[in-house]
């Protein structure tokens, strides 16, 4: 791993709000909205710099549909080829975990949360090697993103 991958990840896990539970991997940010408008923010703010959009899945709306119940659950799902594109001729394996995904969703206090992989969890997970500016990249436009649709 590399030492920007290992520093990113050592922050990611020290910033996790409390009481909120993230997968190895993921960086979770509490949100002062509702699941919706989390993702309708990030929308916004993914669309306002030129990323692209390519979909939105509303879980709850699926389960509803299917006779079942589940808390508010969104996954926006957007990229950006410009830098999706190097990590992939790097390592073709982290085009399983792009584009992007950010998952907003409420857990059982009616708290709110938006996760996502933390570019840096991906760096090591598919061997990036000598993409650290493109990560680095990734990670500050993701934090930007993100603080945008939870603050």
């Amino acid at each position: 791993m590399s030492r920007l991958a290992a520093i990113l990840l050592t922050a990611a896990m020290v910033l996790l709000p409390a009481g909120a539970q993230a997968a190895e991997g993921m960086i979770v940010k509490e949100s002062n909205h509702s699941v919706t408008e989390t993702i309708d923010r990030l929308e916004s703010a993914l669309s306002e710099a030129g990323l692209t959009i390519f979909a939105r899945i509303d879980h709850a709306a699926g389960a509803e549909s299917a006779g079942l119940s589940l808390r508010p659950t969104m996954v926006l799902i957007f990229g950006n080829p410009n830098l999706g594109t190097p990590l992939m001729n790097s390592a073709p394996t982290v085009a399983i975990d792009l584009p992007q995904k950010a998952l907003a969703y409420e857990d059982e206090n009616g708290d709110v949360f938006l996760a996502y992989n933390d570019p840096a969890y991906l760096a090591e997970r598919h061997g990036l090697e000598g993409q650290d500016e493109v990560l680095a990249r990734i990670t500050g436009a993701l934090g930007n993103f993100t603080d945008a649709a939870t603050q």
